[in-house]
């Protein structure tokens, strides 16, 4: 019962945080994007300092449960984060959940405990070696840095669903890698946890997947990267745990026809969710605009209905073009 409080709380921190991280990251300069400057700026937003403060509430949280229960129990518990930041989003657009919404809902629910019922998730089993621990961090840093990679030749729109796969896939890793950090803390102490690698790996991957998040954040709307994020983070977690935490996972016909339904009910129900309208950038037309620092434009007309219109860019008269309009005066 304590992991599963632990595990939800942690969701709801992430959710909350992840919207408004979003909400600041793309009011950033679109050249940050992929480069360390964009936290820099970003450290300049209330906002965005708010949304940190939830997300490291919610590793803390996660952390605390992942060193009390297993990896594949702790890891579609927090797939969920998605419904609280659905909730956050709904107050900010004021949209309703809708049939489409309670399908979501309803389905990331199911599927979450289809897994955990079905897999009934275990520790106790034997650590994998360090070559089976080196061959899945490789796999997981290979595809990471091939998703990037494929997304910096892709539209915006594409690129931010690839980078946050891509912080996914690291934020797995380093949940994988913090239950290993928090067992032998309990086990040997800091001194010999320090003297080890994971620690700096599980900062590396926090750092990393950081940068790749925001810059999905920064690229477009929240539906095309946080459904992403959400899907990859707890699939890549299980796979990890399983590979070299030594976790378990009921092995018989009948049980793994369950958890395969559950992990993609969990997918399904998280791309559902994300594309929802209440999902910030939902709504129609979304997905055009000037971008991050749109113009503005000013206008003059004679009561007769004839006027011009010049267009001033973010930093002042860019003059990027003119326009006409038509009215008619009283």
């Amino acid at each position: 019962m304590v992991v599963f409080l632990l595990a939800i709380g942690a969701a709801c921190c992430l959710g909350l945080g992840f919207v408004l991280q979003q909400q600041a990251a793309q009011r950033a300069p679109r050249a940050d994007l992929l480069h360390w400057r964009l936290l820099l700026d970003l450290l300049r937003m209330p906002q965005w300092l708010l949304g940190t403060a939830f997300m490291v509430c919610g590793l803390a949280l996660s952390a605390l449960a992942l060193d009390k229960g297993e990896v594949s129990l702790v890891e579609p518990l927090l797939a969920t984060n998605l419904l609280f930041a659905m909730a956050l989003a709904r107050i900010l657009t004021r949209q309703s959940l809708g049939r489409s919404g309670w399908f979501g809902v309803l389905l990331l629910a199911a599927g979450v405990t289809a897994f955990i019922v079905a897999g009934q998730p275990q520790g106790g089993g034997p650590e994998a070696g360090a070559l089976r621990h080196w061959l899945t961090v490789g796999i997981v840093v290979g595809l990471t840095v091939l998703l990037v990679s494929t997304a910096r030749r892709m539209p915006l729109l594409e690129e931010a669903t690839l980078l946050a796969l891509a912080a996914g896939l690291l934020y797995g890793l380093q949940d994988a890698l913090t239950r290993t950090v928090a067992q032998r803390l309990d086990d040997h102490g800091v001194g010999e946890v320090l003297r080890t690698w994971e620690p700096y790996a599980v900062l590396a991957a926090g750092v990393v997947g950081l940068l790749l998040v925001q810059s999905a954040f920064e690229a477009a709307p929240l539906r095309m990267s946080l459904p992403a994020l959400t899907a990859a983070q707890p699939l890549t977690g299980i796979a990890c745990a399983v590979a070299f935490l030594g976790d378990r996972l009921r092995v018989t016909p009948g049980a793994l026809a369950w958890e395969a339904v559950g992990l993609v009910g969990i997918v399904v129900g998280v791309v559902v969710i994300g594309r929802h309208p209440a999902m910030p950038g939902s709504g129609p037309g979304a997905d055009t605009g000037t971008g991050p620092d749109p113009g503005s434009g000013s206008g003059s007309g004679s009561p007769s209905g004839s006027g011009t219109e010049t267009g001033h860019g973010p930093d002042g008269p860019a003059d990027p073009g003119t326009g006409t309009g038509t009215g008619t005066g009283r």
